[in-house]
Parts: C-alpha cells; structure tokens; sequence
C-alpha cells in the first residue's frame, strides 16, 4: 500500500508558491501546443493561425473551467466567498466546464477567421489527453478527487484525507483518460482525416464514458453527494457529453 503525503508545492521562492496543480496546466498546455504543430496539423492556414488562437484556447480553457467548477459544483460557497472566485491555484476546476469554454474560443476564433471550427477542435481533442494525463497526476499528488475506501493492493492511503486505503482513482483517470485515450484518438485520427468533427465527436464519447466509469470508484464532491440513482454529478454530466458526441459523430461520419 502506498502512503501518499506530497507536499502540493513544488517550489516556493520567497512568499511566491508555485504549486504542482499549477505547473500541470503550464506542461499540459505547452506540450500539447507543441504536439499539434509538430505531428496533428496539415492544413497550412490553420497551422498559420494557430498561434494566434492559442490565446483563445487558454482563455476558454480558465474561464470555462473556472466558472463551470462554481456553477455546477460549489456555487453556495462561492456566493459566500466571492473572492475565493479568483484563487484559482488553489484548485477548483471542471474539465466539462473547461471544454465548453475552448468550444466557445473556437468557434469565436474560426468565425473570426472565416474557416470550419471542426479544424481547430479536432487538433484539441488529440492533445486534450496530454493535459488530461498531467492534471490528474496534479490531483493526485493534491490529494483531492480521491477513490473510495477499498482493499486492492495497489489502495493509496492519502494522509492528508486520512489513514484508510482508497482507490487511486486519480490515476486511474491519468491513464484512461490521458494515456489509453490519447492512443485511440491517434488510431481513429489515421481512419477519419477528412471528415472534420469525427474524432471531436469519438473524443466526447469515449472520454465521457472513461470518466463515467472510473466516477463508481471517487468519493463524490463533499457538497454535492450523489444526484439520483447513486449517481455522481460528474456521470450525469458525462451521459449528456455521450448523447452529443454520438450526435455529433454521426453528422459528421454522415458529411460526405
């Protein structure tokens, strides 16, 4: 059994902390940035802009995941502590909020630059995993978003939460929705090329099912519980991500 008791700073520089949850969007977004240009992107206008709309992409990404974390889980405690709103290296984030901020900064940027949407979030979803894979390593060495009280062999206890063994779900999400994610999107990319929206739709599906699954073994959040049915907020958010990445996938499977 593992003892986890990481310290969330990795690095403090006089009264200025830069903590693990911090650096893990920072390598997240670069690497994947780096990795689109590099391997994902063949349309030359796209890899042309595509500087320009990483500002978009990093406004989404905070903005949406900041504001989606405070309306969908936590909005009492942020009524009540409106300045704890900016405290965002404490944590605090949800991806489906993050990703409906990067599909508004899309379409904004496309728009704007008169060119299909589809070619930008289909980059995104292929390299979405890579920031996937660091952030949940990030939550686990925060402990937070821990698995449930179990007897595995590999059960973490999380000293910072208390002395039981829990499921690592943490890392169970790093490596379903980062690593095993980001090797099905590579194969299905090869297969779909030219058909703008495909693997944006696989991504909705197949993330939002990893994420379904692996919710059965975290504690859900403190102030939400379980919704109805057993089920967690983030599962019932996933379901209606399946629902439209089927959609979606089969409009533009569809496309000729």
């Amino acid at each position: 059994m593992f003892i986890n008791n990481f310290d969330p700073v990795a690095l403090e520089l006089y009264s200025l902390e830069i903590r693990w949850y911090s650096l893990a969007y920072i390598f997240g977004i670069i690497f994947g940035w780096i990795l689109a240009k590099k391997l994902f992107i063949r349309n030359v206008e796209v890899k042309n802009n595509f500087d320009d709309y990483l500002t978009y992409l990093v406004i989404g990404i905070i903005l949406g995941g900041r504001l989606g974390y405070i309306f969908i889980y936590n909005l009492s405690f942020y009524l009540n502590n409106p300045l704890d709103i900016f405290k965002i290296w404490q944590g605090g984030m949800s991806f489906h909020g993050g990703l409906i901020g990067v599909i508004f900064a899309t379409v904004i940027f496309a728009k704007k630059n008169n060119q299909n949407s589809f070619l930008y979030l289909d980059i995104v979803a292929l390299v979405t995993p890579i920031g996937l894979f660091f952030g949940r390593i990030a939550n686990f060495i925060n402990s937070e978003l821990y698995g449930t009280i179990t007897n595995v062999p590999w059960a973490v206890t999380f000293i910072q939460i208390d002395n039981l063994p829990r499921h690592p779900s943490q890392l169970y999400e790093a490596l379903l929705e980062g690593l095993f994610l980001f090797l099905l999107l590579i194969y299905f990319r090869n297969k779909f090329l030219n058909k703008p929206g495909v693997i944006s739709g696989l991504f909705l599906i197949i993330y939002s099912i990893f994420r379904f699954i692996v919710e059965f073994f975290r504690v859900p959040d403190e102030q939400l519980g379980y919704i109805f049915l057993n089920l967690t907020m983030g599962q019932v958010i996933s379901l209606i991500f399946i629902i439209s990445g089927i959609i979606l996938f089969y409009l533009k499977y569809e496309t000729p």
